[in-house]
């Protein structure tokens, strides 16, 4: 896959006026009742140059590769749209990836069912639910991380591939810090726990 660059971003169109958006609710359901300036296109041309790379990254690690770019491409497009609650005295990304998670949420529940032709036999039905496990080369560290809960996954991929942890983790679980630092601990022995189940099994 080509490095991203931002002319690919899709086009989108300022909307003038959008819905209040209740906390915690998907950011990509709403849009900011805010106009377009020119500083907010400078704004945005910045957000995308630093951030679409990262974002690709992510979603190439959990869906198929071909459609990384295009997601993380909605995610820019939503945050354009919710520019007035991205925040800008501190870095976007975790903002970025919990608008992530709701966009690849919806990816997956729009998914076309495979094939019977292509659907891959043994073990590798398994991981169909979540494309994550086939992202880890490692065998036996993706049966291990297959043994644990998606929200276990989800934590330790966030902590590993996005190197997120204390308040940024906490901000797109949605947790507090302490919150965080718990569940990513919990997770870890979850992990090791799994990994002594499979070598002993």
């Amino acid at each position: 896959m080509s490095e991203p660059t931002p002319g690919d971003v899709v086009a989108f169109r300022v909307p003038a006026t959008g819905p209040a958006v209740r906390p915690g609710a998907d950011p990509t359901d709403a849009e900011a009742p805010r106009t377009s300036t020119e500083g907010e296109a400078v704004w945005f041309t910045g957000l995308t140059r630093e951030n679409l790379t990262p974002l690709v990254r992510y979603f190439a690690r959990r869906t198929a590769p071909q459609d990384a770019e295009d997601l993380a491409s909605e995610v820019l497009l939503t945050a354009w749209r919710r520019r007035a609650d991205v925040p800008r005295d501190r870095s976007p990304l975790p903002w970025l990836y919990t608008t992530a998670g709701y966009v690849l949420a919806n990816h997956r529940r729009k998914a076309r069912a495979l094939p019977v032709a292509e659907v891959p036999e043994d073990d590798d039905v398994a991981h169909l639910a979540d494309p994550a496990l086939a992202a880890v080369a490692d065998d036996e560290v993706r049966r291990a991380l297959g043994r644990l809960s998606e929200r276990d996954r989800t934590i330790l991929a966030l902590h590993a591939w996005e190197g997120l942890g204390g308040a940024e983790l906490a901000q797109v679980l949605g947790i507090s810090r302490g919150g965080a630092d718990a569940a990513l601990s919990r997770a870890r022995s979850r992990l090791r726990e799994a990994w002594g189940d499979q070598a002993t099994g």
